[in-house]
């Protein structure tokens, strides 16, 4: 097998690969397999089941030592995400959420053209028993699925990492491969700051009975959540709207109309 070269962007960097609560040490090796087969190295693990370090997901992932060895665990899938601009989440079945929905290879070309512009990106998966959870999927600003046999649409973890991670080597491989567009001015801001900006409205929100009746309290704030990601805020624009909010929670502090 031949060596990594660190020069070739088709070979190293891309997106990361975020396993939410993944159970075998094996599969987790072999999305690490999976990876370097086609130059992805930024693997991150929230809460995995057995543990790190795992030697059963080292001796599966066949030599892809670089990317076991550079792990990241994380305690949510939001502080997993933190750092990142643009986050796709992966899943065999239909939703509720109107999110975007792409295509791997309209996926992989996305990918490409964010990270081409200096914006970093990720794509989260689930857990092998039933993927990820709708608030998870909350999270992220797109959804990526793929076209499977509807009566057997269930993929391995790693086989669903191995599609993502092909779709994104192909995207670099030819000249005019990749969407050739100006990136936006705005960058969107990282997902720590869209985040806490959730927190922050929904705790104003709270003080003001908004979330009324309680029993619909989470569908409200998942439609929030929808439409806040939905419109790919930079930072300026978070800062400016949670300025807005300490304004009002100031005057609702004092009393004042």
């Amino acid at each position: 097998m031949a060596g990594t070269n660190r020069n070739d962007e088709n070979r190293t960097g891309g997106p990361a690969i975020i396993l939410v609560e993944p159970q075998l040490g094996e599969n987790i090796g072999m999305v690490a397999r999976a990876m370097a087969n086609f130059g992805l190295d930024d693997l991150r693990l929230v809460n995995p089941r057995d543990g790190w370090p795992n030697e059963k997901a080292r001796a599966s992932a066949s030599r892809a030592d670089h990317v076991i060895d550079a792990v990241r665990l994380f305690d949510t899938v939001e502080a997993a995400a933190a750092d990142l601009t643009y986050l796709l989440a992966t899943t065999a079945r239909p939703r509720y959420s109107v999110k975007a929905v792409r295509g791997p290879e309209e996926a992989g070309a996305e990918l490409r053209a964010r990270i081409h512009a200096d914006q970093p990106a990720g794509i989260l998966f689930g857990r092998e028993r039933f993927g990820l959870s709708n608030e998870e999927i909350d999270l992220a600003d797109e959804i990526v699925t793929f076209p499977v046999n509807p009566a057997f649409a269930s993929l391995n973890i790693a086989q669903a990492v191995l599609l993502m991670s092909y779709e994104w080597m192909k995207s670099g491989l030819e000249e005019g491969a990749a969407p050739r567009f100006t990136a936006p001015e705005l960058v969107p801001a990282p997902k720590d700051d869209l985040y806490r900006f959730f927190d922050h409205l929904e705790t104003s929100l709270d003080t003001t009975n908004f979330f009324f009746p309680p029993e619909k309290r989470e569908a409200m704030v998942h439609n929030l959540r929808v439409m806040m990601t939905r419109a790919g805020f930079s930072e300026p624009e978070l800062r400016m709207l949670r300025g807005v909010l300490r304004a009002f929670d100031h005057r609702i502090e004092r009393g004042t109309k």
